[in-house]
């Protein structure tokens, strides 16, 4: 029975993040995306 919970759980999750992530216009997408590159890319400066 509390493999069948843990199961139903874990499903409810995976729905939650589908939903938010169709939530999101192709738009909106590109931006994060190119806002989470642009983090990515840049160096971080060392205090000397």
């Amino acid at each position: 029975m509390a493999s069948f919970v843990g199961v139903a759980a874990t499903g409810v999750v995976l729905a939650r993040a589908e939903r938010r992530r169709r939530a999101y216009t192709p738009e909106q997408i590109r931006d994060r995306l190119r806002e989470r590159h642009a983090e990515a890319t840049t160096t971080p400066s060392t205090p000397d």
